[in-house]
């Protein structure tokens, strides 16, 4: 939930926050981000070593980065995200404090306080800024839902014991049930 205030927040804002606490920054308005589960933090793992060991084997150059890392949205100083998983293919977005401008491909995985966040907010914010393909992992409902923005279909909703292929690496499919076992 955003934070009451009447005027809109910045990075400055952010930045300002005490040690420890984690908000995102979208549109002006602050989120705090609630401290993930342990399936959260099982899901990220997995599906952040998957995506590195498929770049690695093909020798390719996108880099995963699981939260929280930085991502700074337009040029604005209103959109700062950490999306649980970011794969940036052009290593120019990359500094020291993070990614300038939209990963390829982000994966969030949904809890309880980010449903609403995730699934709009977030969906809308990324699809504005140019994220390639954006997946919404759902440990409560067993599935997951995937956009590809830049081929401009509807969200194909796939339940975690089916196969989903990575849209940006088409010899790549993922079984999410499989990296629950």
């Amino acid at each position: 939930m955003p934070l009451p205030k009447a005027n809109t927040y910045t990075l400055e804002d952010i930045y300002s926050l005490p040690d420890g606490e984690r908000a995102e920054l979208i549109n002006g308005k602050i989120y705090n981000m609630a401290p993930p589960s342990r399936i959260h933090q099982k899901l990220v793992m997995e599906l952040s070593g998957t995506l590195r060991e498929y770049i690695k084997s093909q020798y390719g150059s996108c880099e995963v980065y699981p939260a929280p890392f930085a991502v700074f949205l337009g040029e604005d100083t209103q959109n700062y995200v950490e999306p649980d998983i970011s794969v940036i293919c052009d290593k120019n977005k990359l500094t020291d404090k993070g990614c300038n401008g939209a990963p390829d491909f982000v994966i969030e995985i949904v809890s309880p306080s980010s449903r609403k966040v995730d699934y709009s907010t977030k969906n809308a914010l990324y699809s504005d800024f140019g994220v390639r393909e954006y997946w919404i992992v759902d440990p409560a409902k067993e599935r997951t839902t995937v956009y590809r923005y830049e081929e401009d279909a509807a969200p194909i909703i796939i339940p975690f014991a089916m196969p989903i292929t990575v849209g940006i690496y088409q010899n790549l499919a993922i079984t999410i049930a499989e990296l629950l076992d």
